[in-house]
């Protein structure tokens, strides 16, 4: 397919793909996906071998935003019947990263519900950094607190944060759809806040919410000119109890297509499957390794995932790797760039360089109709072990 063998070459030179060709990606049959896999790996493995980067999510703080986030089951006005509790201590956070590392974990994302942190809250979660750095020197943390004011993504660095996450989830022209609290124009501001601090920036997208493919093409094309270092792409969980409860738009295919035009799009970049794999990937979890370097391990926010066993599992059996604490994540060239080391480790979007055009998907030839995915909602579980509880975390 000419399509994908032009995709491949501007992968390999960095180059960026055409809206045009990241859209014929969306369009795609579900005969073709094999080929799409096979091209979007090979991006993959020249720039990040046959490595898998592990991330561990604690939970600060869950539940009561107060922000209107639709597919969010923290949300104002959430009936899902999720954990909730105030602020974790440092020891509680501090051991319960320990259980990720312990499972492999590279990195521990710090996350707490809000609109953003007081200057109370970025002190709470300095002694937290401080504390698993204490335990365990080489893990990256990344902070993902809500929007950022003047002067807290330096405080966040110096107490020895590596990173800061802040989603755009959506295309600009549809995020008032998805949240009106507050805007896109905030979520960019916050991931420019990470990056002057010398953070580094991570920021990515949800699939799923009803979203056009237009909409997804835009997102990953302003993910690529804010350049972040690392991209999570969000399948979508449908919670109970959420405005977005009904929205089951996503089938193994899609979900495989959107994670390659993700990597073409952004090809030395860290993509990372994030949370909703196991709800609609399923077992087709291991290709997806083809296109995407790094996966959360074990449980999400407020949802259970897979396994952290299976995790592993699944990796070894798809012949891949766990990627090791001395191992930098980043391309040598991106690394560089970053300042090298652990904390300004992974590569954003590639370089913004134009590349050539070739042809959209001819006209008159639509990708073939899907049928609508059935609801699983035997595949989503409310989070009930690990913070905030007394049970054994999941790693």
């Amino acid at each position: 397919m000419d399509l994908l063998n032009t995709l491949v070459d501007k992968g390999l030179r960095r180059e960026s793909p055409t809206r045009e060709e990241a859209l014929a990606v969306l369009a795609t049959s579900d005969d073709d996906v094999l080929d799409v896999v096979a091209a979007a790996g090979k991006v993959r493995r020249h720039w990040f071998g046959r490595r898998v980067k592990l991330n561990y999510l604690v939970n600060l703080k869950s539940g009561l935003c107060p922000e209107d986030c639709s597919y969010c089951s923290q949300r104002l006005g959430s009936k899902a019947e999720i954990l909730k509790y105030t602020w974790l201590k440092p020891d509680q956070a501090s051991a319960a990263a320990a259980a990720g590392v312990s499972g492999g974990a590279k990195r521990v994302c710090l996350v707490a519900s809000g609109r953003g942190p007081t200057d109370r809250d970025v002190d709470r979660v300095s002694d937290t950094i401080r504390a698993i750095k204490e335990q365990n020197e080489s893990v990256e943390v990344c902070a993902c607190l809500g929007l950022l004011s003047d002067g807290q993504a330096e405080r966040l660095r110096e107490a020895g944060a590596d990173a800061y996450n802040h989603n755009l989830n959506t295309s600009e022209s549809t995020y008032g759809d998805i949240t009106t609290t507050h805007t896109y124009a905030d979520r960019v501001d916050t991931v420019n806040k990470a990056h002057a601090a010398g953070l580094s920036a991570c920021s990515g997208l949800i699939a799923g919410m009803g979203e056009s493919d237009e909409d997804l093409v835009d997102v990953v094309f302003s993910l690529r000119e804010l350049d972040p270092d690392s991209v999570p792409v969000n399948f979508l969980i449908p919670m109970e109890g959420t405005p977005l409860a009904k929205e089951w738009h996503l089938t193994p295919q899609r979900c495989l297509r959107i994670l390659a035009m993700t990597r073409f799009v952004c090809p030395d970049a860290e993509v990372r499957i994030a949370g909703g794999r196991e709800v609609h990937l399923r077992t087709m979890q291991p290709l997806a390794l083809h296109l995407a370097n790094s996966i959360f391990l074990g449980d999400y926010l407020t949802s259970e995932g897979q396994a952290g066993h299976a995790d592993l599992e699944m990796i070894a059996d798809a012949g891949f790797e766990v990627e090791g604490a001395g191992e930098v994540t980043l391309p040598e060239h991106r690394a560089a760039a970053r300042g090298g080391g652990c904390g300004s480790h992974e590569g954003g979007c590639g370089s913004h360089a134009g590349g050539g055009v070739c042809a959209p998907a001819p006209a008159g030839e639509p990708a073939a109709p899907r049928p609508a995915e059935e609801p699983r909602t035997d595949l989503v579980a409310v989070r009930r072990r690990g913070a905030g509880t007394d049970l054994a975390p999941n790693a």
